[in-house]
Protein backbone atom coordinates (compact mmCIF):
# COMPACT_ATOMS: atom_id res chain seq x y z
CA UNK A 1 0.00 0.00 0.00
CA UNK A 2 1.25 3.33 -1.00
CA UNK A 3 1.94 5.61 1.77
CA UNK A 4 3.02 9.28 1.15
CA UNK A 5 3.42 12.39 3.58
CA UNK A 6 2.89 16.31 2.36
CA UNK A 7 3.41 19.68 3.93
CA UNK A 8 2.91 22.94 2.69
CA UNK A 9 2.36 26.27 3.92
CA UNK A 10 -1.23 26.78 3.72
CA UNK A 11 -2.15 31.09 2.40
CA UNK A 12 -5.49 30.10 3.61
CA UNK A 13 -4.78 29.66 7.47
CA UNK A 14 -1.03 31.49 7.80
CA UNK A 15 0.61 27.97 8.63
CA UNK A 16 2.17 25.04 7.74
CA UNK A 17 -0.10 22.12 7.06
CA UNK A 18 0.15 18.28 6.75
CA UNK A 19 -1.64 15.46 5.53
CA UNK A 20 -0.98 11.75 4.51
CA UNK A 21 -1.75 10.02 1.14
CA UNK A 22 -2.75 6.47 1.29
CA UNK A 23 -3.20 4.52 -2.11
CA UNK A 24 -2.58 5.21 -5.55
CA UNK A 25 -5.54 5.15 -7.66
CA UNK A 26 -9.29 4.54 -6.58
CA UNK A 27 -12.26 7.09 -5.51
CA UNK A 28 -10.25 9.63 -3.44
CA UNK A 29 -11.75 10.34 -0.21
CA UNK A 30 -10.87 13.40 2.22
CA UNK A 31 -10.63 11.75 5.35
CA UNK A 32 -11.50 14.44 8.25
CA UNK A 33 -10.14 13.63 11.85
CA UNK A 34 -11.91 13.16 14.97
CA UNK A 35 -11.97 16.54 17.45
CA UNK A 36 -8.92 18.31 17.76
CA UNK A 37 -7.17 15.15 16.29
CA UNK A 38 -4.34 14.82 13.46
CA UNK A 39 -3.76 13.23 10.07
CA UNK A 40 -2.06 10.10 11.37
CA UNK A 41 -4.47 9.21 13.62
CA UNK A 42 -6.94 7.43 11.71
CA UNK A 43 -3.50 5.44 10.38
CA UNK A 44 -2.67 4.60 14.40
CA UNK A 45 -5.88 3.59 15.38
CA UNK A 46 -5.64 0.93 12.35
CA UNK A 47 -9.07 2.64 10.62
CA UNK A 48 -6.42 2.70 7.84
CA UNK A 49 -5.02 -0.70 7.84
CA UNK A 50 -9.09 -2.10 7.68
CA UNK A 51 -9.23 -1.05 4.35
CA UNK A 52 -5.82 -2.30 3.08
CA UNK A 53 -7.86 -4.40 0.47
CA UNK A 54 -9.49 -1.88 -1.12
CA UNK A 55 -6.48 0.42 -1.31
CA UNK A 56 -4.09 -2.14 -2.62
CA UNK A 57 -6.68 -2.54 -5.33
CA UNK A 58 -6.47 0.46 -6.52
CA UNK A 59 -10.31 1.03 -5.57
CA UNK A 60 -10.51 4.09 -3.12
CA UNK A 61 -7.26 7.25 -2.76
CA UNK A 62 -7.34 8.21 1.16
CA UNK A 63 -6.47 11.87 1.95
CA UNK A 64 -6.01 12.01 5.47
CA UNK A 65 -6.16 15.87 6.71
CA UNK A 66 -5.57 17.49 9.60
CA UNK A 67 -7.33 19.74 11.91
CA UNK A 68 -7.54 23.33 13.02
CA UNK A 69 -10.39 22.63 15.78
CA UNK A 70 -8.22 23.91 18.61
CA UNK A 71 -7.90 27.03 16.73
CA UNK A 72 -11.58 27.42 15.87
CA UNK A 73 -14.41 25.90 17.49
CA UNK A 74 -12.70 24.67 20.64
CA UNK A 75 -10.72 27.85 21.34
CA UNK A 76 -11.86 29.64 24.14
CA UNK A 77 -9.42 32.25 23.93
CA UNK A 78 -11.04 34.14 20.93
CA UNK A 79 -14.61 35.04 20.64
CA UNK A 80 -17.16 32.63 19.00
CA UNK A 81 -17.31 35.15 15.81
CA UNK A 82 -13.57 34.27 15.91
CA UNK A 83 -14.00 30.96 15.59
CA UNK A 84 -16.49 30.22 13.26
CA UNK A 85 -13.69 32.77 11.18
CA UNK A 86 -11.11 30.19 11.58
CA UNK A 87 -13.41 27.86 10.47
CA UNK A 88 -14.24 29.36 7.61
CA UNK A 89 -10.50 29.38 6.65
CA UNK A 90 -10.29 25.79 7.22
CA UNK A 91 -12.70 25.49 4.53
CA UNK A 92 -10.56 27.35 2.27
CA UNK A 93 -7.54 25.67 2.74
CA UNK A 94 -9.59 22.26 2.07
CA UNK A 95 -11.30 23.70 -1.05
CA UNK A 96 -8.82 25.44 -2.68
CA UNK A 97 -5.60 24.17 -1.63
CA UNK A 98 -6.30 20.22 -1.20
CA UNK A 99 -8.72 19.75 -3.93
CA UNK A 100 -6.83 21.45 -6.64
CA UNK A 101 -4.00 18.53 -4.74
CA UNK A 102 -6.21 15.87 -4.98
CA UNK A 103 -6.96 16.24 -8.89
CA UNK A 104 -3.27 16.40 -9.71
CA UNK A 105 -2.90 13.12 -7.48
CA UNK A 106 -5.94 11.49 -9.06
CA UNK A 107 -7.62 11.84 -11.96
CA UNK A 108 -10.67 9.28 -11.33
CA UNK A 109 -13.00 12.13 -11.25
CA UNK A 110 -14.84 11.23 -8.21
CA UNK A 111 -14.22 12.80 -5.09
CA UNK A 112 -15.76 12.20 -1.64
CA UNK A 113 -16.21 13.44 1.94
CA UNK A 114 -15.66 10.89 5.10
CA UNK A 115 -14.74 11.46 8.63
CA UNK A 116 -15.87 10.17 12.33
CA UNK A 117 -17.21 12.29 15.43
CA UNK A 118 -15.96 16.24 14.89
CA UNK A 119 -14.78 14.63 11.54
CA UNK A 120 -17.77 13.50 10.22
CA UNK A 121 -19.36 17.33 10.73
CA UNK A 122 -16.67 18.38 8.89
CA UNK A 123 -17.25 15.76 5.43
CA UNK A 124 -21.15 16.64 5.89
CA UNK A 125 -20.65 20.00 5.88
CA UNK A 126 -18.31 20.70 3.35
CA UNK A 127 -20.36 18.07 1.15
CA UNK A 128 -23.18 19.81 1.35
CA UNK A 129 -22.20 23.34 0.95
CA UNK A 130 -19.80 22.42 -2.32
CA UNK A 131 -22.42 19.41 -4.01
CA UNK A 132 -20.34 20.40 -7.11
CA UNK A 133 -17.50 19.25 -5.72
CA UNK A 134 -18.30 16.11 -3.56
CA UNK A 135 -20.58 13.32 -4.87
CA UNK A 136 -20.37 11.22 -2.03
CA UNK A 137 -20.18 11.66 1.99
CA UNK A 138 -20.06 9.23 4.76
CA UNK A 139 -20.11 10.37 8.19
CA UNK A 140 -19.37 8.06 11.27
CA UNK A 141 -21.01 9.28 14.76
CA UNK A 142 -21.30 13.16 13.64
CA UNK A 143 -22.88 16.10 15.26
CA UNK A 144 -24.53 18.11 12.52
CA UNK A 145 -25.73 21.43 15.38
CA UNK A 146 -22.71 22.36 17.29
CA UNK A 147 -24.62 25.14 19.03
CA UNK A 148 -26.92 22.01 20.42
CA UNK A 149 -26.00 22.13 23.94
CA UNK A 150 -25.51 18.57 25.27
CA UNK A 151 -25.06 16.80 28.89
CA UNK A 152 -21.18 16.23 28.02
CA UNK A 153 -21.14 18.61 24.67
CA UNK A 154 -21.50 22.00 24.69
CA UNK A 155 -22.73 24.69 22.58
CA UNK A 156 -19.41 25.50 20.90
CA UNK A 157 -20.84 29.39 20.32
CA UNK A 158 -21.39 30.01 23.95
CA UNK A 159 -25.00 31.26 23.16
CA UNK A 160 -23.52 33.44 20.30
CA UNK A 161 -24.81 33.05 16.74
CA UNK A 162 -24.51 34.78 13.31
CA UNK A 163 -25.23 34.01 9.64
CA UNK A 164 -21.74 32.62 9.49
CA UNK A 165 -23.03 30.06 11.75
CA UNK A 166 -26.22 29.19 10.95
CA UNK A 167 -24.84 28.42 7.43
CA UNK A 168 -21.97 26.36 9.09
CA UNK A 169 -25.19 23.97 10.83
CA UNK A 170 -26.56 21.89 8.37
CA UNK A 171 -29.15 21.04 11.14
CA UNK A 172 -30.03 24.52 10.50
CA UNK A 173 -29.53 25.59 6.98
CA UNK A 174 -30.91 22.25 5.88
CA UNK A 175 -34.23 22.75 7.41
CA UNK A 176 -34.80 25.78 5.88
CA UNK A 177 -33.21 25.22 2.38
CA UNK A 178 -35.82 25.68 -0.70
CA UNK A 179 -33.60 26.36 -3.46
CA UNK A 180 -33.98 23.55 -6.02
CA UNK A 181 -30.59 23.85 -7.50
CA UNK A 182 -29.01 23.32 -4.41
CA UNK A 183 -31.60 20.41 -3.27
CA UNK A 184 -31.11 18.73 -6.63
CA UNK A 185 -27.26 18.51 -6.03
CA UNK A 186 -27.97 16.62 -2.63
CA UNK A 187 -30.51 14.74 -3.82
CA UNK A 188 -27.62 13.38 -6.49
CA UNK A 189 -25.20 12.94 -3.60
CA UNK A 190 -24.64 9.66 -2.04
CA UNK A 191 -24.96 10.32 1.73
CA UNK A 192 -24.28 7.68 4.46
CA UNK A 193 -25.20 8.59 8.11
CA UNK A 194 -24.37 6.29 10.62
CA UNK A 195 -25.10 6.23 14.55
CA UNK A 196 -24.57 4.14 17.62
CA UNK A 197 -27.87 3.95 19.58
CA UNK A 198 -26.61 4.75 22.80
CA UNK A 199 -24.30 7.73 21.09
CA UNK A 200 -25.17 10.95 22.74
CA UNK A 201 -25.86 12.14 19.58
CA UNK A 202 -28.06 9.34 18.35
CA UNK A 203 -31.24 11.78 19.06
CA UNK A 204 -30.13 14.72 16.99
CA UNK A 205 -28.98 11.98 14.08
CA UNK A 206 -32.58 10.72 14.07
CA UNK A 207 -34.31 14.51 13.82
CA UNK A 208 -31.52 15.09 11.01
CA UNK A 209 -32.53 12.10 9.21
CA UNK A 210 -36.06 12.89 9.34
CA UNK A 211 -34.99 16.30 8.14
CA UNK A 212 -33.33 14.89 4.71
CA UNK A 213 -36.35 13.04 4.01
CA UNK A 214 -38.43 15.84 4.28
CA UNK A 215 -36.57 17.33 2.11
CA UNK A 216 -36.33 14.89 -0.39
CA UNK A 217 -33.01 13.74 -0.20
CA UNK A 218 -32.31 10.10 -0.05
CA UNK A 219 -29.54 8.79 1.61
CA UNK A 220 -29.13 6.19 4.18
CA UNK A 221 -28.65 5.93 7.57
CA UNK A 222 -27.79 3.22 10.02
CA UNK A 223 -28.02 3.16 13.67
CA UNK A 224 -25.73 0.30 15.09
CA UNK A 225 -26.01 -1.22 18.37
CA UNK A 226 -24.30 0.90 21.64
CA UNK A 227 -22.51 3.86 21.62
CA UNK A 228 -20.16 2.65 18.71
CA UNK A 229 -18.05 6.22 19.15
CA UNK A 230 -14.95 4.22 19.43
CA UNK A 231 -12.05 3.53 16.66
CA UNK A 232 -13.06 -0.55 16.90
CA UNK A 233 -16.68 0.41 15.39
CA UNK A 234 -14.78 2.70 13.30
CA UNK A 235 -13.24 0.30 11.69
CA UNK A 236 -15.82 -1.85 10.98
CA UNK A 237 -17.61 1.16 9.35
CA UNK A 238 -15.20 1.95 7.42
CA UNK A 239 -15.29 -1.11 5.52
CA UNK A 240 -18.76 -1.14 5.05
CA UNK A 241 -19.23 2.24 3.79
CA UNK A 242 -16.42 3.65 2.14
Amino acid sequence: MERAYHKWYSPALQRDMELLVFGHAGRAVVFFPTRMARFYDYENWGIIGSLFEKIEAGQLQLFCVDSVDAESFYNKSISPALRIQRHLQYESYIINEVIPFIKVCNADGCIEAAGCSMGAYHALNIAFRHSTIFKKVVSMSGRYDLTVQLPDYNDLFDGYHDDDIYFNMPQQYIANLTDSYLLNNLSLMDITLVIGNDDPFCQGNQQFNQLLWSKNIPHQFFIWEGNAHKPKYWREMVKLYL
